[in-house]
């Protein structure tokens, strides 16, 4: 809760709000960030190779971070710090949580409608939460057990277009399999961040972690898509750099901030019971803003995956 609260404090004047219907509000839009994330991704993947619009977007989040860190007066004394053991934590944090989970997403994205991309992450906290009981030895309760089904029924059904026994035939396509790379380097992210990167506030961590992030996305793409498609954000249209500039100041550095402050307020119980609705948000604006179809099997695997998260986040509270 301290790291929290520290955060919380670094918010500036521009994000606050009025009281407990304030701290709401921001818990709402956060998710509503969050949501609109994935048709903007959509369309920033749709024009731009994907590991040279993760990195662009990136570049401009990691810009803001360093105005948020300036405006903080932080200086370098957090840095100096860290031990050698929190450095190669947030190294490989980066690695995985920003790096890893952007190719991911930038790639599948280019193959799956953002409204489908949004649903199929509503997995995350099922392996997290599995995986988390194995290594930590957190307890699960029926309810959890329940909620856990019901997510990973919704998220299948999804996945197979209304037909999870096509699993068994391996029915996937590419961009269902990149997506669920993006699940797994979540994972690895969130419990990285409750074993390795103990004791550090969320501001350093955030920061230090996109900063290695942004740098391998420019290497790689630098490497395996080559300079010039490198340099293509520089040269593509006004609408995919606002979607980059969305995803850079709105669903990266506003949402956290509007995050941060909400846990702060509520506990982290309560902020992330909010997170229920990023999926909601996600196909509502991928609908909006995109034309894609409301089809039968996303409103019910959708009910059914949101529906699990909100029974999940009730049992843990």
């Amino acid at each position: 809760m301290r790291h929290a609260r520290d955060a919380g404090a670094l918010i500036t004047a521009a994000t606050s709000g009025a009281g407990a219907a304030g701290v709401h509000l921001k818990l709402l839009g956060m998710a509503a960030l969050w949501g609109a994330s994935w048709p903007a991704g959509r369309l920033i993947a749709q024009a731009l190779p994907p590991l040279a619009g993760g990195a662009w977007r990136f570049a401009l989040a990691l810009a803001l971070f360093a105005l948020w860190w300036r405006l903080a007066g932080r200086g370098l004394a957090p840095l100096r710090a860290l031990s050698r053991r929190q450095w190669l934590g947030l190294a490989a944090a980066g690695a995985v949580g920003v790096f890893g989970y952007t190719a991911f997403f930038m790639a599948g994205l280019q193959h799956v409608p953002a409204s489908r991309a949004a649903l199929i992450v509503t997995v995350n906290p099922v392996f997290t939460t599995l995986i988390a009981a194995w290594l930590f030895r957190e307890r699960l309760n029926a309810a959890i057990v329940a909620g856990m089904a019901l997510a990973v029924l919704g998220a299948t059904t999804v996945l197979t277009r209304g037909e999870p026994w096509r699993l068994l035939s391996g029915a996937l396509g590419l961009g269902e399999w990149l997506l669920l790379g993006c699940v797994g380097c979540w994972v690895a992210y969130t419990l990285m961040g409750r074993r390795l990167l103990a004791g550090i506030d969320t501001l350093t961590t955030i920061t230090t972690t996109a900063t290695v992030g942004t740098v391998l996305l420019f290497l790689a793409s630098g490497l395996f898509e080559g300079p010039a498609r490198l340099a293509e954000p520089l040269h593509a249209p006004a609408l995919v750099w606002a979607a980059m500039l969305f995803m850079a100041a709105g669903a990266t550095v506003l949402a956290y901030a509007w995050y941060f402050d909400g846990v702060a307020a509520l506990g982290a119980g309560g902020a992330a019971a909010y997170i229920s609705l990023v999926p909601v948000f996600g196909v509502l604006s991928s609908t909006l803003m995109l034309g894609e179809p409301l089809e039968a099997p996303l409103l019910v695997g959708g009910a059914l995956a949101v529906g699990g998260m909100v029974l999940m986040n009730r049992a843990r509270r």
